[in-house]
């Protein structure tokens, strides 16, 4: 496990390195660092502008090889997010590495977690948060699916499928109240009563008759979420949605 002071240092021999790149035009600090809300579990979270677009990719590389042969690193992954790519490297110590490159032109603030450090960063908008009517839609999508994964006993599927269905609902309750919505950030913040009404939509064993429980229980909580976004709506799928929640016996 690695510690804080290591994870400083392995953290400002990069940004020394980025601070005499030639190709570099500015890094930032980004994630929990850059919002002062840094703990001993976080991560390093770092992002680099790229003068010339069309060496992002030798850059990339550049950086992996620096990882690799430093820090011996044990994977990496990639996500990408427009022109930006994010690698996310494995340490050996267990800490998680984040170096995100995008050209100069579009290297700036995508959220309110980036303080720049050095060089120079372009205005840019922000990402905005899920559209709650694309979470409405998977929701629906999502319980279509636990009724078709129950009624052909893949109970393994649709105990993944009511897991996914109430994501959504808690997405929407986060955005609700302008909480992170994304990969459960929000979560631990919402109000620990309605916190603990979302243990009802919990599989707690793997037959059909408890997945079937939970399922009525995510149904119940999407509808409540679903209604607060548009009335309207919820009363058009409200039927729907029930009948699926107990239709999967026949």
């Amino acid at each position: 496990m690695y510690t804080p002071s290591e994870r400083e240092r392995i953290r400002a021999g990069i940004l020394a390195r980025a601070r005499e790149d030639p190709h570099i035009s500015g890094g930032a600090l980004t994630g929990s660092a850059a919002a002062d809300n840094e703990d001993d579990w976080s991560d390093i979270d770092l992002a680099f502008g790229v003068k010339s677009a069309s060496d992002v990719s030798s850059v990339l590389a550049d950086y992996s090889s620096y990882m690799y042969e430093t820090h011996a690193v044990t994977h990496h992954v990639d996500v990408t997010a427009g022109a930006w790519v994010y690698r996310v490297f494995l340490l050996p110590n267990t800490l998680q590495v984040d170096l995100a490159f995008a050209p100069a032109a579009e290297f700036g603030a995508r959220a309110p977690t980036f303080r720049l450090l050095f060089g120079e960063s372009a205005e840019i908008t922000h990402v905005p948060p899920p559209d709650a009517a694309v979470l409405i839609g998977y929701a629906w999508l999502y319980a279509l699916h636990v009724r078709s994964s129950l009624a052909r006993g893949k109970l393994w599927q649709a105990e993944y499928m009511v897991s996914a269905m109430r994501d959504q609902s808690f997405a929407l309750a986060c955005l609700r109240r302008d909480l992170p919505a994304r990969e459960g950030r929000g979560l631990d913040r919402l109000p620990e009563d309605l916190r603990a009404r979302y243990e009802d939509a919990l599989v707690c064993g793997m037959s059909a008759d408890e997945i079937g429980r939970a399922f009525r229980a995510a149904t119940a909580l999407a509808l409540e979420e679903i209604g607060h976004v548009d009335r309207a709506l919820e009363r058009r799928v409200r039927p729907v949605m029930l009948a699926l929640a107990e239709s999967w016996r026949r």
